[in-house]
């Protein structure tokens, strides 16, 4: 398959992605693992699992850093840009196309009929994946031990950035010096002081950006590249982080308009980042849309790129392999929390209960391998058709 071939595979896979792509980061990926590992079969569910162990330790967004990650494996540097670009589209566009509106009507359209079926259908997708990441990230029991105290971490409050850590760190000690001998160590100082200058070094970096309240598009792009630079954790700690930057330091929105530029985030498909569209189009009309998401967005491309070649690395340690299955089965663990804290939400509703069994039935009882894609779509028309009743 020629070059071109190859980016034409990204590009449309990825779009489609970013078009389907509700239920935030754990939803993302699991859908991304459906489409790259078992339909087309780009790469291992070991390999999958040591990007997305990677992933988390970097900032940025986790589902868009996956994309990119997978991008580059398929198509290097260039399939990079493509898989990041193509994911990240159709979320930007629709959020400024709401933005504009909101800027017309000062208010938020309410859309919420459309998208009442997504969740418990991306709750089943979110579970296959479970099934199958889990059983690969599952080496032995003690990361099994650790799995559990990851979700056990997370559900009481635990940083998922500081789970992940912590996940790495006992299995570092747990499983990794013991098995140490005499092989070649230089592989995890490497790695592990690239990761360090990559996460750490860009926020005093940029920190002097946030100093003044003229909202100047050059000061845009910096406060939200300074955003895009250090934020680790889930979209929902772009809150806090926008809340401190543009509402509190520098006054250019209110927090009711931060509010609706955060639900904009949440109800449309792609990662909760896309909110720094919303919240640049309110400040600056088309440009500051266009420059705070691509300030936000741009680190994680560069993130990725020194990153991803470092993976294949980490198999060649045995301290740096145990850190990363002890990152993994942390990770799986996430996904855990998230499927625990969706679900208390979700099964108060007698229809969410009615759309997750019926989508966990074509998924997993249907004798034929049915794409994530139809099973979210259908779960959007199944929710808009019961919320009528």
């Amino acid at each position: 398959m020629s070059k071109s071939s190859y980016l034409k595979e990204i590009g449309l896979l990825f779009l489609k992605l970013g078009i389907i792509a509700f239920g935030g980061p754990a939803a993302h990926i699991a859908m991304m693992q459906d489409e790259v590992v078992r339909r087309r079969k780009w790469m291992t569910d070991e390999h999958f699992l040591d990007m997305v162990g990677a992933t988390s330790l970097i900032p940025g967004p986790n589902s868009t850093e996956m994309a990119i990650h997978c991008g580059y494996h398929r198509g290097g540097l260039r399939g990079l840009v493509v898989a990041g670009l193509c994911f990240l589209l159709p979320a930007t566009l629709l959020t400024g196309g709401l933005a504009w509106l909101y800027v017309r009507y000062q208010h938020v359209p309410q859309l919420n009929a459309f998208f009442f079926g997504i969740k418990p259908a991306v709750l089943t997708v979110i579970l296959a994946a479970l099934y199958k990441l889990g059983k690969k990230a599952l080496k032995g029991w003690q990361l099994g031990v650790i799995g559990a105290l990851a979700v056990a971490a997370v559900l009481l409050g635990l940083s998922e950035i500081l789970t992940i850590l912590a996940g790495g760190a006992i299995g570092l000690v747990w499983l990794g010096l013991p098995k140490r001998s005499s092989s070649n160590h230089n592989v995890q100082s490497s790695w592990l002081a690239t990761l360090l200058a990559g996460s750490s070094g860009v926020g005093p970096l940029w920190l002097a950006s946030a100093t003044a309240s003229k909202a100047t598009l050059s000061h845009l792009f910096l406060v939200f590249l300074k955003v895009g630079s250090v934020l680790f954790g889930s979209g929902y700690v772009l809150v806090a982080y926008l809340d401190g930057e543009l509402v509190q330091t520098l006054g250019w929105l209110t927090k009711p308009q931060l509010l609706d530029a955060i639900a904009i985030g949440q109800f449309t498909p792609g990662p909760v980042l896309s909110t720094a569209t919303f919240v640049g189009f309110q400040i600056h009309g088309v440009w500051g849309a266009m420059l705070a998401t691509l300030g936000i967005f741009l680190p994680s491309f560069f993130f990725v790129a020194m990153l991803n070649p470092l993976i294949p690395k980490l198999r060649q340690s045995t301290l740096a392999s145990a850190f990363l299955d002890a990152v993994n089965v942390s990770a799986v663990g996430l996904m855990v929390a998230v499927v625990y804290k969706f679900g208390t939400h979700l099964f108060l509703d007698w229809k969410s209960i009615v759309i997750f069994a019926v989508s966990t039935l074509v998924l997993f009882g249907s004798r034929q391998k049915v794409s994530s894609v139809w099973i979210v779509l259908g779960g959007a028309l199944c929710g808009f058709g019961l919320s009528l009743l």
